[in-house]
């Protein structure tokens, strides 16, 4: 086997390789839907969001005990779920970790993770926001 295919085997490399193609993939949906639909409101995110969302639900709905199990390799599940899905939106992951946990009948689960995500996300940036504004 060659350096590069061994390379190209290696989790890194595979999630690495995905989320290019992925960040590559939102950039290109962002600006159809912002020219199509305009910049006022984030419409690109939201259908990025949600492509993402549907997307992720449908490679992972292969599974029964692991997400994608029982159409994809392992490697490939770490390229498309991880990489490729990770690059186009993190949302999809967030996404497909809430129904797991409401599929699983963990509905305080879910709402936790629903409820903290948005909230420390949000207060992430805010926060952000406020450092570097009070470092000018």
């Amino acid at each position: 086997m060659s350096f590069l295919q061994q390379l190209l085997r290696h989790p890194y490399m595979l999630v690495g390789i995905g989320g290019a193609l992925g960040s590559v993939a939102r950039a290109g949906m962002t600006d159809l839907i912002t020219r199509w639909m305009g910049s006022q409101f984030p419409f690109g995110t939201v259908a990025v969001n949600v492509t993402g969302a549907l997307i992720m639900g449908l490679i992972a709905g292969y599974g029964e005990t692991e997400p994608g199990k029982l159409i994809f390799s392992p490697a490939t599940r770490t390229f498309l779920m991880i990489g490729v899905m990770g690059g186009y939106t993190t949302f999809s992951s967030f996404s497909l970790q809430t129904f797991l946990l409401m599929e699983q009948g963990n509905w305080t689960g879910a709402f936790l993770n629903v409820l903290l995500s948005v909230l420390l996300c949000v207060t992430g940036i805010w926060l952000g926001f406020s450092i570097i504004r009070a470092c000018q």
